[in-house]
């Protein structure tokens, strides 16, 4: 069976073509993708050849991880079900993550259409819900695990390192759940797309020192410091704010350099949290939330490409030319 995908063929690179993809089974739901969402740090590291799988970083001699389809997120109008798909019918609008592909690095991926897809990786969407919206849901998702999975009280101090997508969904549901957030950010017009109230705090790390700043705003009372970015040396230099019993949340890629002092982390007899992938019980709670307007998406989509223009998109991400975030692909 024949479909269209997004295909890295290359260090850098990357092309809108044809591809095989398996005849679909019993248990597989086969989606017309609208709209899919490009996922930057992980898509755009495995398009650098940093990866070879999920979180696991490239070694030297590894193979590099091409021809490969990227991506794990897109939303879509069901075509066809297997006989034991029961949750969806065709013609209903669904989120899908990862698809069935052949003759790349990986027999799955996310940019491809007609896209087969296990039933167990398709959602069906509320009539509420708007379907670019939750074209990235899996990147929502680890941001509400980020926010979701530490120990928290109401009025807790908790700092988020990273004013990415991941970095703005795990502030808004740390913020959901009762605690007053500081995000640590190196971009002011993301920044600025945080609805802080007063007890919360912005802080572009270029303008201010992050250390001076967290301790002005929270003295040595931090419950939890939540790294999306990937930086230890900013979570280290964190440590002495933050109170007995205190939680540091990882959902960085720290490549080869995520070694970490659990010896430090004893003087505080801290919880280290390491989010990672998805689960269908996240991915559904991370709907709700999406769907009663807790979580927010469509604010920080910052482009849009037809999926023709795929390489131009992720050119955009690698390059950083201009300031990017969210990133929509159209499908016809």
């Amino acid at each position: 069976m024949q479909a269209m995908a997004i295909v890295a063929t290359g260090i850098g690179r990357v092309a809108f073509e044809a591809i095989s993809v398996p005849e679909p089974g019993p248990d597989d739901v086969t989606v017309r993708v609208t709209h899919s969402w490009i996922s930057n740090g992980t898509e755009g590291s495995f398009v650098r050849g940093e990866r070879i799988g999920g979180d696991t970083a490239r070694n030297e001699g590894d193979p590099l991880p091409f021809p490969h389809v990227p991506g794990y997120q897109k939303v879509g109008i069901v075509e066809g079900i297997g006989a034991n798909v029961t949750h969806v019918a065709a013609g209903d609008m669904v989120f899908a993550t990862v698809s069935q592909v052949e003759g790349m690095f990986t027999p799955y991926g996310g940019h491809v259409s007609p896209a087969v897809t296990h039933k167990s990786q398709v959602w069906k969407l509320p009539q509420d819900v708007d379907p670019t919206s939750a074209s990235g849901l899996v990147l929502t998702q680890v941001g509400f695990n980020v926010g979701q999975c530490p120990k928290l009280r109401e009025g807790d101090a908790a700092v988020v390192i990273g004013d990415g997508m991941v970095g703005h969904w795990a502030a808004q549901t740390l913020q959901h759940r009762g605690a007053r957030v500081l995000m640590l950010g190196k971009h002011t017009e993301r920044l600025e797309l945080f609805a802080a109230r007063s007890q919360d705090r912005l802080v572009n790390v270029r303008e201010e020192d992050a250390v001076e700043a967290v301790r002005d705003w929270a003295g040595r009372s931090v419950q939890v410091v939540a790294d999306t970015v990937g930086s230890l040396s900013t979570v280290e230099s964190l440590f002495p704010l933050m109170r007995r019993f205190s939680e540091f949340v990882s959902a960085g890629f720290y490549g080869h350099a995520g070694k970490l002092d659990i010896q430090r982390m004893r003087d505080y007899e801290m919880t280290l949290r390491a989010p990672s992938g998805w689960t269908s019980e996240r991915i559904a709670s991370t709907l709700e939330l999406l769907r009663q307007g807790v979580l927010t998406t469509l604010p920080l989509i910052t482009h849009r490409f037809p999926v023709a223009l795929a390489d131009k998109a992720f050119d955009l991400i690698l390059s950083r030319r201009e300031p990017v975030l969210g990133v929509i692909l159209d499908w016809p």
